[in-house]
């Protein structure tokens, strides 16, 4: 059993910038990682998806304003967005998800992703 931990969240003005992480309890160099968020009332959705440099995928709505990394050597994933919306305002989680468990060895699917972290609040105003 995986555990992730996000930190970073909280408070922001519109248009400014924050950066998320998210811990694992041991290596997760293996795996897909990917970021999703959720807003009251509507499912949760991906944003950012990475395997490995280079394999990163956006959904559109953060296209050019959020960049997803991460540090193998610190079990560690991160999401840095900037030019903040309140649209942007929503639970923030961290999963991720075995390559070979995935459609296709590509894990785009939140069902597809197995280790889920508690979810931190961003609120944009």
């Amino acid at each position: 059993q995986v555990q992730l931990v996000e930190s970073g969240g909280g408070s922001v003005q519109a248009g400014g910038s924050l950066k998320l992480s998210c811990v694992a309890s041991e290596d997760i160099s293996t795996f897909f990682v990917g970021w999703f968020r959720q807003v009251p009332g509507k499912g949760r959705g991906a944003i950012a998806i990475m395997h490995s440099p280079g394999s990163e995928t956006y959904a559109d709505s953060v296209t050019g304003r959020a960049t997803i990394s991460r540090d193998n050597t610190k079990n560690t994933m991160y999401l840095q967005m900037s030019t903040q919306k309140s649209e942007d305002t929503a639970l923030y989680y961290c999963a991720i998800g075995a390559p070979l468990t995935c459609s296709g060895g590509y894990c785009s699917r939140g069902y597809e992703y197995i280790y889920w972290g508690q979810g931190t609040q961003v609120t944009v105003s």
